[in-house]
């Protein structure tokens, strides 16, 4: 029963605790004694180490609560029941809220997140807060001040970030679904290194209230699942208009609703036209990655999409692009953490002493590199010709977007130009590590919906990501695309290898 209960769907377990086949209760156990058993603090090359707090006493009433409405017969959420991962960076009243950083490093948060708010309302049960890389600044949780993640398909290797707790965490059969964040692919690539279905939504579709900003005109909240129902699921709980928060989509203002993300899911890919983005593809990419992605264009064929080449191109300047934009916002919004209001305090004679050791034994290396570069990019000089620049790049890429989405329904490419990478291989150049990023980057500058949808193995069986990208609000579409490889494909979501977590 134990194992059915940590390989089964979301969906399924759902639908099982519907019928009173278990209780919420016995799943919350189950995945409580999964955490317990494989995660471990990080000391250990066993330990997966994705969360950085369990909430495990609050997991369990939350669940025997769900089980008592349910016998009296309360009206309760399609996912009632269904435990959840949450990464560390949405406030949660009564849990710690790290962001992976010493800066914030014991700050109970007295608020809840608006998608916190929605988890609780819909009776998602939240198990804990999941490790990150600090600040969301990196594409393999190493840069986390509480200590790496590892993946669960090869535990000496990275779950990809910021979001590889929440990644590894669904991964390593510890919660069904989890919740992270993707500034420039912190959902997208972990979803791909880990196997996973991984989803960026359409900038403003999920409310950004509650959660720490990274940078505040990228972020966007988004679902990790096993499955693309089940990420599907989520994402429908967690989107909607939120007046807190002034980047959130007003459906009365754009003149149209959120899209029903489920009502087309299994509508299949016959009569789409599947655009593949050519700067996105190639040089840099793994052959085992190209493989499956070539592997994927011929279903999408078979399955009746008609599959054309499609062109972004200013593309190949998105990387540096993002890499202006992004630490010009966190430059802006890490001043607040300033030893004064909340968070460490590292005394010293005077307040702008205070305040330069504060800020120096709390941000690590990347978060201080990227609030310098900042910083720089915003200064009296610079400012035209760094974030200005970017700026009219970004707006060049949307215009890209919208162009190729007047010719095709979806664009597609791969997630990651890798599989998983091992520890400590590109922690020392950061550019290398950046790189990372150069296939979802683009989506992220022009706000687009994109999935990253499991799509074969590459070097040494590991997982490939296939990426799936969709007009503004064409969220559906990326989904319904997604289902129909995920359905042609039938992998097994589990990790397995001679170095993977333990079996359930």
């Amino acid at each position: 029963m134990t194992s059915d209960l940590l390989t089964d769907t979301a969906a399924g377990l759902a639908a099982r605790m519907a019928a009173r086949e278990v209780s919420a209760r016995e799943v919350v156990d189950a995945h409580l004694d999964r955490i317990e058993a494989t995660d471990g603090d990080g000391t250990s090359d066993t330990d997966v180490h994705a969360f950085l707090t369990v909430v495990a006493d609050t997991a369990r009433r939350h669940a025997d609560d769900v089980d008592q409405r349910r016998v009296t017969g309360r009206d309760l959420g399609p996912l009632a029941g269904v435990p959840l991962a949450l990464k560390d960076l949405f406030t949660m009243r009564g849990a710690p809220t790290t962001v992976g950083s010493r800066i914030l490093e014991g700050w109970v948060p007295p608020y809840d997140a608006t998608v916190t708010e929605k988890l609780r309302a819909a009776d998602v049960i939240v198990l804990g807060k999941t490790n990150m890389d600090e600040f969301a600044m990196g594409s393999s949780t190493e840069n986390s001040a509480y200590g790496p993640t590892r993946n669960p398909w090869d535990l000496g290797r990275v779950p990809g970030g910021s979001s590889g707790g929440s990644a590894a965490a669904v991964a390593a059969l510890q919660a069904p679904l989890s919740l992270g964040t993707d500034t420039g692919g912190s959902i997208r690539q972990p979803a791909a290194l880990c196997g996973l279905v991984g989803s960026k939504p359409t900038y403003g579709a999920v409310s950004r209230y509650g959660m720490v900003a990274f940078a505040s005109s990228l972020d966007q909240a988004g679902p990790f699942a096993r499955s693309v129902t089940d990420a599907a699921l989520l994402q429908s709980v967690i989107q909607g208009h939120d007046p807190r928060d002034s980047t959130s989509i007003d459906p009365v203002r754009v003149g149209r609703d959120l899209p029903d993300l489920l009502a087309d899911l299994d509508a299949g890919v016959e009569g789409l036209t599947i655009g593949v983005v050519t700067e996105l593809q190639g040089e840099g990419y793994e052959p085992g990655v190209l493989a499956a992605f070539e592997d994927s264009l011929r279903r999408f064929e078979a399955l009746g999409a008609t599959v054309v080449e499609a062109s972004i191109p200013h593309a190949s300047y998105g990387l540096p692009a993002y890499y202006l934009v992004a630490p010009s916002e966190a430059s802006s919004n890490l001043a607040r953490f300033d030893g004064v209001r909340y968070g460490l305090r590292v005394d010293a004679p005077t307040a702008e002493e205070m305040n330069a050791a504060t800020r120096g034994a709390g941000f690590g290396p990347e978060v201080r590199r990227r609030i310098m570069i900042g910083t720089h990019a915003l200064s009296s000089g610079y400012y035209d010709a760094f974030y200005n620049q970017a700026s009219r790049v970004r707006r060049l890429i949307a215009n890209d977007f919208a162009t190729a989405f007047e010719q095709v329904d979806v664009l597609v490419s791969p997630t990651s130009p890798s599989v998983a990478f091992p520890l400590g291989d590109k922690t020392d150049d950061p550019l290398a590590m950046y790189l990372n990023d150069v296939a979802t980057v683009p989506a992220s500058l022009a706000g687009v919906p994109a999935v990253s949808v499991p799509n074969g193995r590459g070097a040494e069986g590991l997982p490939t990501g296939l990426q799936v990208m969709g007009p503004l609000l064409g969220d559906d579409r990326c989904f319904r695309v997604a289902r129909a490889l995920e359905a042609d494909l039938g992998l097994d979501p589990v990790p397995s290898g001679a170095n993977a977590v333990a079996p359930a």
